[in-house]
């Protein structure tokens, strides 16, 4: 199994930015992408974004125009840069690993799951 480590939450004004990471461990399956969510009280968990990891392929929920979602194949790491942060972002992220290639917006894709890292956006 993955085992996966989110960090780099914390709270920002409205207009700032956050770069989140998460930490991949384990056995890393060869086919293998990584993806992350949110959820905010009272709302389903969303995709906000996905890599495939080899040929670094990229998905996108709504959020295209503002986040980045980049990956270190090196370091098993996989990031989340959030710009232009407005205070319908703030939810609790989540990093999701996942042995498949498809379906990558689906929560039921993903094998794994690390604990989720809080962002909190002030008006």
């Amino acid at each position: 199994q993955v085992q996966l480590v989110a960090s780099g939450g914390g709270s920002v004004q409205a207009g700032g930015s956050l770069s989140l990471s998460c930490a991949a461990s384990g056995h890393i399956p060869s086919e293998f992408a990584m993806g992350w969510f949110r959820q905010s009280p009272g709302k389903e968990r969303e995709f906000v974004a996905a890599i495939v990891w080899r040929e670094g392929n990229r998905y996108f929920g709504s959020e295209k125009a503002r986040f980045i979602i980049s990956k270190d194949e090196t370091k098993n790491m996989v990031y989340l840069q959030l710009n232009s942060l407005r205070p319908e972002d703030t939810a609790l992220y989540y990093c999701a690993a996942a042995s498949t290639y498809k379906g990558l917006w689906l929560i039921g894709t993903y094998d794994s799951w690390g604990q989720g890292t809080q962002v909190t956006v002030s008006p």
